[in-house]
């Protein structure tokens, strides 16, 4: 079955890198060269992050840092200019919680690295399984995603995320902050309306046992001098340090309580992921300054009897309630339609510069990284799209330009590259017809 797999992928793979060559386009998209020179993007709209708009402004960066932002910002003697505009400037986008490059095709098992086996794999690392050869990266790059925290999945404990720049050679040149948080899928009661003992049972035992865990973790980080050293304690050990977050994956409300609640009593705060019920306790979120990471909007509400639109509005409910949220999408190739989640919110109430922070500001913050990106301020990474619309909008994304740490990076990918191939046949075929 396995080498069956393998012999599917490779066939797959083959076809796209047949059909790209006979395209005349590069199979391969290159990762970009460090900055050079200094750049100055003037003359367009620039959406800062943090909900700040500047209008016909310039934005300078030198040596993969911007130096100046602003209607005035100076721009250095031989800055190469890039003129933007009528155009859109933004903060790259940031995409939390993906198995981006963990997968590649999804009904081929063997192109699938994104679980291992048991239920408490807190010592595995996603990043040093990142494959940045996968052909999905360039779509997201495409619609303005430059940034993505990569997740392992399954079991109680997946194990650790890592965020990655999405132009590079391999997991090494990737690394943006690396095993930067631990993954706990919270065990959640499968809703019955007469019960069920046997499966309450089994969730409770569930978490006794990540209690008891939590203990001994904490106990063994008290350790000095000679020991034992155990792989999966020493994962733990930065979580009670405060060095690394924690990530906890629940839905229902009952649920979210449960897990709060019990990490509170670790001396954690997690993160929450999914939250589709995290409307219904916004209290609890609040007065234990727990953000939240949303499941995508683009979906069902997650009851019978709920709003329909719900999905859409549940961003605006959280942050009038003062909670942090950001946006993401389960899986790695839907990852591309983010920013259209943003747009989505933005049309149910949030205001546009708030939905935007949901995929630039608000992820960094959350994921850590705000000192080094999410919005565009002197001193932090160049990592900067332009647009010639409104990248929230469908019809506007038009993703022109992309700058990753100053880095002027391609834009082609695998989509192009078969669209222009078929506009090809299926022109040259209309032009011999008309002949």
């Amino acid at each position: 079955m396995k080498a069956n797999s393998i012999t599917t992928y490779f066939y797959v793979l083959a076809i796209g890198i047949i059909a790209v060559h006979r395209a005349g386009a590069q199979p391969t998209i290159y990762p970009a060269k460090p900055q050079e020179q200094a750049i100055a993007i003037t003359g367009g709209t620039i959406h800062v992050g943090d909900g700040r708009v500047i209008e016909h402004g310039t934005l300078v960066f030198e040596g993969g840092k911007i130096i100046g932002v602003g209607s005035t910002a100076a721009i250095p003697a031989g800055a190469h200019t890039v003129d933007a505009t009528g155009k859109h400037i933004y903060p790259g986008f940031v995409a939390p919680n993906t198995n981006l490059g963990l997968v590649e095709i999804q009904s081929v098992k063997a192109t699938a690295d994104y679980a291992e086996v048991g239920e408490n794999n807190v010592h595995v690392r996603s990043l040093i399984a990142y494959n940045t050869d996968s052909k999905v990266i360039n779509t997201l790059r495409s619609n303005g995603i430059l940034l993505a925290q990569i997740t392992p999945q399954g079991g109680l404990i997946s194990g650790q995320s890592s965020i990655v720049q999405l132009d590079a050679w391999n997991w090494e040149d990737a690394a943006y902050k690396v095993d930067e948080g631990i993954h706990v899928h919270w065990p959640a009661i499968p809703f019955s309306r007469s019960g069920n003992a046997a499966a309450q049972d089994q969730v409770q035992s569930q978490i006794d046992l990540l209690n008891d865990y939590l203990l001994e973790a904490r106990a063994y980080g008290e350790l000095t001098g000679n020991y034992t050293v155990n792989p999966r304690f020493e994962a733990l050990r930065a979580v009670f340090s405060g060095d690394r977050q924690v990530y906890v994956h629940a839905n229902k409300a009952k649920d979210i309580i449960s897990a709060v609640t019990a990490l509170k009593r670790h001396g954690i705060r997690p993160v929450l992921v999914g939250g589709a019920e995290a409307h219904l306790v916004t209290d609890l979120l609040k007065d234990n300054q727990v953000a939240v990471v949303l499941r995508q909007p683009h979906s069902l509400p997650s009851g019978t009897d709920v709003d329909v639109s719900l999905p859409f509005r549940q961003a605006k409910l959280l942050t009038d309630a003062g909670i942090l949220v950001a946006y993401s999408i389960e899986g790695f190739w839907q990852q591309r339609n983010l920013p259209f989640m943003a747009g989505t919110a933005a049309a149910y109430g949030l205001d546009k510069e708030q939905a935007l922070a949901m995929i630039t500001s608000n992820a960094a913050r959350i994921l850590g990284i705000d000192d080094r990106t999410g919005t565009l301020q002197v001193g932090k990474d160049a990592n900067i799209i332009i647009s010639t619309g409104d990248a929230l909008d469908m019809l506007g994304n038009n993703i022109e330009r992309a700058f990753i740490q100053g880095r002027d990076i391609t834009l082609d990918d695998l989509h192009k590259q078969l669209f222009e191939r078929y506009q090809y046949k299926y022109g040259m075929a209309g032009e011999q017809q008309e002949q």
